[in-house]
Parts: C-alpha cells; structure tokens; sequence
C-alpha cells in the first residue's frame, strides 16, 4: 500500500479537555502519545516509530514505549476491497526523508551479507487489518518519495482482506510455509508472502526474502535496500493492536549470489540499440514474467512497445507498469506514464503474470519501436 510521510509541522494541541501530546521527532524515553497524522519519535536512539494515518482524515493515536508502540485510538473505517486506513509502524532505514538514526541505509543489496529483524506482535479480536512487516527497495538510493519495490510478509490478516494483486503460488522461507501473491498498486509493485496462520513472534532472515524477491526476477543485486518497517495495516479498529518488540540490523561486506531458478534469458551480443532480459517463475499451470528493457543506443528512448510472440499454452492474464496486450501469440507490451523515457544506459522494467498449459519456455526475440533488440 501506499505510504505517506509528510513534512512535520510543530504542533501541540488540546482535545477534549485532555492534554494529547503530539511527537513530530527527537527521542522517547517515557511513552509518548503521538495522534498527529504523520508524527513520529525516535525510539533507543536507533529506531522511528511513525503514527502514519495516510489513508482517513479520523483520529488515529498510538502511545510509544521504549520497545514498540500500541494503537490506542482508531476511528477509521475502511471498505475491504480497497486501501486500508493507515500503516503505524516502526523502522530502520530511510522513509520519506525520514531517516532512523545513524542508518546504514539505503544499501546495495549486493553488500548485503545479513538482515535479521526480531519482532514480536499482540494481536486483538473483533477488528480488520493486518500485521505487515515491509521491505522497501529501488533501483537508486532513495531516502524519498515512493520505492519502486515493497515487499510485505503478512503474519497475520483479520477480516475480508487479502494482499495485493493474485496469488502466484507459495515458498518455504525462514522454516515456513508462505503464500505468495503478486500485483501493483499503481504507484509500485508488491510482492507479499502470506502466512497460513498468525504469527505473534518472529526471528526473520530478511535477505531470504529479499534473495526470494530477486530470484521471482522483481530485483536485482544492483537495487537498494532502502528500509525496513514493522506495523499494522488497519481497514476497521484496531485498537489495542501493538508491536511489543522490535529489532532490526543489516550488515554489509556481503557478496550476495545471483538468482536461482528458472534461467533468465541472456541479452545477446549484437550492436541494437536495446535489450531485453526476461525473468520467469513458471509452475504447474501459471507463470510469471518479468521484463527489463535497457537502452544500449546513444539517444533517449521516448515512449516504447515491445513487441515478441509467446509459446503456444501461455495466456497474459493481468500486467504491471506496462499496458500488455495478447492476440494470439502475439504480445505488445507499452509503457505506462512514469517509464515512457529510458536514458542511453538506462532501463525500464514490467511485469505480467499469465496461465499456462504444457512445459514453460520463454520468448527468444523482440523488437522495441520496431528494432530488433538483442
């Protein structure tokens, strides 16, 4: 979902004749009551811990403890079918030109050697939402605005909800079982895993869900970790939900593998002015694909199609960051407003996921605007 952390504005205020502070920054030491709508504190001089109520104009409240934080009102309500109300959370790393204190974020994820979080959740009955645990990542090192890339491990859902996008199938990470879903949100793609049941406390191996990320063709080595945050996603109260416990490092030196699984088709020698690579995750009777288009000319790319022919048995069902049109077995694919340009060097990526009957194979050629691309 999307995200927003506005620029503070210095505030106190009284409501309902009772002092309600309001924390725009610095560090909490006793609990802090912070219902401004992008509020946020420092906690152990390490961590922010942000109210986040982006998506309703009613009061939301969260009292910070030394450890975590608990929501204590919320007078949102959302349908089920769309976004939810809020993401109160706490996190590492870089947010809206938040940054945690002495961060090491955002970091390449080839220099990655270790992320490891240790979270621990208290959950309440009656509400809908959702405990999310969010990986933000982007192709540059950005410290705002919106990342290219969000992963959400959900530990547990309440209520008529359900990640975004479609399920694309499951994966064992960290010793469990995780459905994992697929889809955009129109302002950046998401991939979540699903837990089966509720999870109250968890030691995550992140980089196993980043590495799991990468290898679905979503990323590469060369993208940017660029925080790492622990919440609620609340649609219909929530009150009482709290994240009790929280702890985050990532360690760098690392020399992160390349992908596993299927093959990524290779760009070809050649002298064209584009390339294509082409990243799939096929299973019994589905796929999905992911596409990067780099421009090896000297001259910017302004608006493209990418044209190719699918193998008989596949059939495009839905697309991300690219109009993808099927007929037959011919594929066009074009961009969608924030990646029509593609500098001499530069790439531009989409994604699609499709049905699938008989072996997998990929496409072995394309053309962009016409010209053949190696």
């Amino acid at each position: 979902m999307r995200r927003y952390l506005r620029a503070a504005v210095a505030a106190g205020l009284l409501a309902a004749s009772s002092l309600v502070a309001v924390t725009l920054g610095g560090t909490a030491s006793a609990d802090t009551l912070i219902c401004e709508q992008y509020g946020s504190t420092v906690i152990q001089n390490r961590y922010v811990v942000q109210n986040n109520r982006w998506g309703t104009t009613a009061q939301q409240c969260i009292n910070v403890t030394s450890t975590g934080f608990e929501i204590t009102t919320q007078n949102g309500s959302s349908p089920t079918n769309g976004a939810p109300t809020a993401y109160p959370s706490v996190f590492l790393g870089c947010h809206y030109t938040n940054c945690s204190p002495g961060t090491n974020l955002p970091m390449q994820v080839s220099q990655i050697s270790s992320a490891t979080s240790s979270i621990n959740y208290r959950y309440v009955s009656g509400a809908t939402y959702n405990a999310s645990y969010d990986i933000w990542l982007d192709p540059s090192p950005k410290r705002d605005g919106v990342n290219q890339m969000e992963i959400m491990i959900w530990l547990n859902r309440q209520g008529s909800i359900q990640p975004i996008g479609s399920r694309v199938g499951n994966a064992t990470i960290d010793g469990r079982n995780w459905e994992v879903w697929r889809g955009s949100n129109g302002s950046n793609n998401v991939i979540s895993y699903l837990a089966p049941s509720a999870i109250s406390g968890a030691n995550l191996n992140l980089l196993a869900f980043i590495n799991d990320t990468r290898n679905r063709g979503a990323i590469t080595n060369s993208w940017y970790l660029t925080s790492i945050q622990a919440g609620f996603e609340p649609w219909q109260g929530g009150v009482g939900l709290a994240v009790t416990n929280f702890s985050a490092a990532v360690n760098g030196g690392g020399n992160n593998p390349p992908p596993t699984g299927n093959p990524t088709t290779p760009p070809p020698s050649g002298n064209s002015a584009c390339a294509v690579r082409y990243t799939a995750n096929s299973w019994n009777n589905g796929f999905t694909a992911d596409v990067q288009i780099t421009n090896t000319g000297s001259s910017t790319i302004n608006g493209w199609t990418l044209a190719y022919s699918l193998p008989s048995g596949q059939q495009v069902t839905n697309s991300w960051n690219a109009t993808v049109n099927q007929s037959g077995s011919s594929v066009t694919a074009r961009n969608i407003g924030h990646n029509g340009t593609i500098a001499p060097g530069g790439s531009a990526t989409f994604g699609y996921q499709g049905t699938l009957s008989g072996a997998y194979s990929s496409p072995t050629s394309f053309t962009l605007n016409g010209t053949p691309c190696r």
